[in-house]
């Protein structure tokens, strides 16, 4: 057996979620888009700013929102010097929890001054807006050392508006990562970029794993027995999606199932089309469908999709246990 390539390579996970705000959180955005920061007060008289929910102390429903200033003082900092593609800013800044005027508990943001030199604990700073707010922590695009007459300039330019109150805000989340494969899934990924699946056969039980996992998660032994496999498979489940995911060119309503190779024990997972969807069913026969051999890398992705073919259903009882492809009946 061949020692296979080492893969590594960056992805990026990442995925928008809807969340409703509540009474507190909607009034702290509603603000922020009149260019206005708003804190809340605690039962021990402290006022915290961004307003919470619920009291620090004794667990209950706070209400009592408070204006606080635009300008504050910086209690703590760390300047990051070599800033990433998801930071807010391209050039070099600070992260500081800055106490703003008339609240007791600071709070999270970034401060932009020219060098690192320029920052210090306890310097005064003010709040910059971007011009056109929508209800965001962002619509402060920074804080900076403190200028009376711009901080002035800033409160008398106020956005007065009487829409309604936020109720709802979407949420991007994403993580970057590094992904090194090991040797069964670097063997496997180079096998897919020959147009070939390849699985991996536990010396114990005899199953045929697909991706290969280097050793049996049933017996806990390593695999190192290839076996080539072919693109046919079998439905073993599904799933009718509704939903649009980003980059995906089959447009919903779709279907993802669980597929059994043929010559395999174990299911994976990838897309269906060229079907009706009310009509896919368990034990139906699939075959892949490649993108042209010049668009072949190391992924799964190298098939678009899996389509029904014209061969009769393998018994939901006989699923994944088949020795040979196909079913005789």
């Amino acid at each position: 057996m061949t020692q296979p390539e080492v893969l590594s390579q960056e992805f990026e996970l990442g995925y928008t979620y809807t969340r409703s705000t509540g009474p507190i959180v909607g009034r702290f955005l509603t603000e922020l888009r009149r260019k206005k920061l708003v804190g809340i007060k605690g039962s021990d008289g402290r006022v915290y700013a961004p307003p919470m929910e619920f009291d620090p102390q004794t667990t209950e429903a706070l209400s009592e929102f408070v204006e606080v200033g635009q300008s504050g003082e910086v209690v703590s900092w760390c300047w990051v010097s070599e800033p990433r593609a998801s930071h807010p800013h391209s050039k070099p800044f600070a992260w500081a929890l800055i106490r703003l005027d008339g609240a007791d508990v600071p709070m999270l943001h970034s401060v932009c001054t020219a060098t690192e030199a320029g920052m210090r604990t306890g310097m005064r700073v003010s709040a910059q807006w971007v011009d056109k707010p929508q209800g965001s922590i962002t619509d402060i695009a920074c804080f900076v050392p403190e200028n009376p007459a711009a901080a002035a300039e800033g409160l008398e330019k106020e956005a007065e508006t009487d829409q309604e109150m936020i109720k709802g805000i979407e949420v991007p989340v994403s993580l970057t990562y590094q992904y090194t494969a090991g040797e069964a899934t670097s063997r496997y990924l180079s096998e897919v970029r020959q147009g070939q699946l390849t699985g991996q056969r536990c010396p114990r039980c005899r199953k045929v794993y697909i991706p290969p996992r280097g050793s049996c998660p049933a017996c806990g032994v390593a695999t190192d027995e290839e076996v080539a496999l072919s693109d046919k498979c079998t439905v073993e489940s599904f799933t009718i999606v509704h939903i649009p995911i980003p980059g995906n060119p089959i447009q919903p309503p779709y279907i993802i199932a669980n597929l059994v190779a043929d010559g395999a024990n174990i299911s994976f997972i990838h897309l269906l089309s060229e079907c009706v969807n009310e009509e896919v069913r368990k034990g139906q026969r699939v075959q892949a469908v490649w993108k042209p051999m010049e668009e072949w890398d190391y992924a799964m992705d190298n098939i678009r999709y899996f389509r029904p073919i014209d061969e009769p259903d393998v018994p939901v009882d006989r699923i994944g246990k088949l020795p040979v492809s196909g079913w005789e009946g």
